[in-house]
């Protein structure tokens, strides 16, 4: 399961994000969303497992990003274009379509 997790991080294009249930649901059940977030909270490495790239269902950063805190993520997404306004993505723009990624 954690390998599958960073493989769907790296294939999220730069300036957008998904959300922990996306991944939860592709990896085929979406009410692991939770575990997901334990898997991105050890990940080993940052910079190959973009996990700064996940927000919450509501589109919230996270408040215990493990690599540098929520600011940290909010920075490295306003590098990659994407607005963040009161630790807030706006998803109906910068969420990724997944689908292509399917089984």
């Amino acid at each position: 399961m954690r390998e599958k997790v960073y493989e769907f991080l790296r294939a999220i294009p730069k300036g957008k994000v998904v959300t922990y249930g996306q991944i939860a649901k592709y990896l085929g059940n979406e009410k692991s969303a939770r575990a997901v977030g334990n898997i991105l909270h050890n990940n080993p490495d940052e910079d190959k497992n973009p996990c700064y790239k996940v927000v919450d269902r509501n589109g919230n950063l996270s408040k215990h990003f493990a690599f540098g805190g929520i600011e940290k993520q909010k920075e490295k997404l306003e590098q990659e274009g994407v607005v963040v306004e009161n630790y807030r993505v706006d998803l109906s723009i910068y969420r990724y379509d997944n689908t292509c990624l399917a089984d």
